[in-house]
């Protein structure tokens, strides 16, 4: 996962109805918090876990 892919949080972990199916931008690299890797989303205030979310299309296009 990199800064700029477009994302979606996925049913991992509990996803409210207003963000189910919202498409995300990446807005940092990848860390480790708390054994987690996790990044920044334009748009929402602190980290996500990356494994609760999923690329959608190609942001290289």
């Amino acid at each position: 996962m990199k800064i700029g892919d477009k994302v979606v949080m996925n049913d991992k972990y509990y996803v409210s109805k207003e963000n189910k199916g919202k498409v995300w931008t990446v807005r940092s690299k990848p860390w480790k918090c708390c054994g987690q890797l996790v990044v920044l989303l334009e748009g929402k205030s602190g980290g996500y876990a990356v494994d609760g979310l999923d690329i959608v299309g190609d942001s290289n296009a």
